[in-house]
């Protein structure tokens, strides 16, 4: 099953494009009930990697396709599968596939319900590339994806100019705390050679404790982490971003978006522990 852990997130991505490419003729009574078995089907999946892994299965990075390959650089699309991001592909899919059923009924009469869906769905899509990613820049599509669907989804009801700067306000934000993050991997890269997790923290474990570099990569990952996680000082977006509705709310501030800075810092541990 772990072989075919690229289907996980290809379920959502596949109920956005049917949902969105045809929200204003899809059928209205189709488009909820289609997004929530999206996010069932890659729910399901990810409950047999959790148990192949709990069974002794090792973890694996499993390479998608080649990305950026120029000189001495190499950036590929790969997925680490382990412990850590079993756990949260868990989180994802089962809480998102529960908020998904109970917008059915929440969002019933909506003018934009098939658009509320297809944008659901992408969210799930770019959150599980999030944590799935065997390298920082593959996170950081993740990352700066759940991003523009907080933006979508935070001004839903975009008829109310409220609602519209409460999108903007937490978009320029979390801007400002992926500034650092997007520093810190070329920080990384400077100093290992490399973006995937597996050769950073292989190459990381040899250093010197206390060194400054990695005091400096571990604060501006961190800052980007204070940014999605609404954490001081970058937390004002949040109270303001509740103007989208309730299952918006639950599935960003609650339940998956606003753990994405946890995951980053817990999948860098071992940067911040030898810094």
């Amino acid at each position: 099953m772990i072989k075919l852990v690229w289907l996980i997130p290809l379920f959502p991505l596949l109920g956005f494009l049917i949902t969105g490419t045809g929200f204003r003729h899809f059928p209205v009574r189709l488009s909820g009930w289609l997004a929530s078995i999206m996010v069932l089907i890659s729910f399901i999946f990810s409950i047999f990697v959790f148990f192949e892994l709990k069974s002794g299965f090792p973890s694996e990075t499993i390479a998608i396709s080649d990305w950026i390959s120029a000189g001495s650089i190499n950036l590929p699309v790969e997925f680490l599968i382990d412990p850590l991001t079993s756990l949260m592909m868990l989180i994802i899919t089962g809480v998102g596939f529960l908020i998904h059923v109970y917008s059915v009924g929440y969002m019933h009469g909506d003018e934009g319900y098939n658009r509320f869906f297809s944008y659901m769905n992408l969210f799930i899509f770019f959150m599980l590339v999030l944590v799935m990613g065997g390298s920082y820049p593959v996170m950081f599509i993740g990352w700066e994806g759940v991003g523009l669907c907080s933006y979508l989804l935070i001004g839903f009801w975009n008829k109310n100019n409220e609602n519209n700067d409460a999108a903007k306000k937490a978009f320029i934000m979390n801007r400002i705390g992926d500034l650092g993050f997007l520093i810190g991997m070329f920080l990384i890269f400077t100093t290992f050679g490399s973006l995937s997790y597996n050769a950073v923290l292989q190459k990381a474990v040899s250093m010197t404790s206390g060194t400054t570099v990695l005091t400096v990569i571990t604060m501006l990952l961190f800052l980007g982490a204070t940014g999605k996680s609404a954490q001081i000082p970058l937390l004002t977006w949040l109270p303001d971003a509740m103007a989208g509705p309730t299952p918006v709310s639950a599935l960003i501030h609650a339940a998956t978006m606003v753990t994405a800075g946890i995951y980053m810092i817990a999948r860098s541990n071992i940067l911040y522990v030898l810094a």
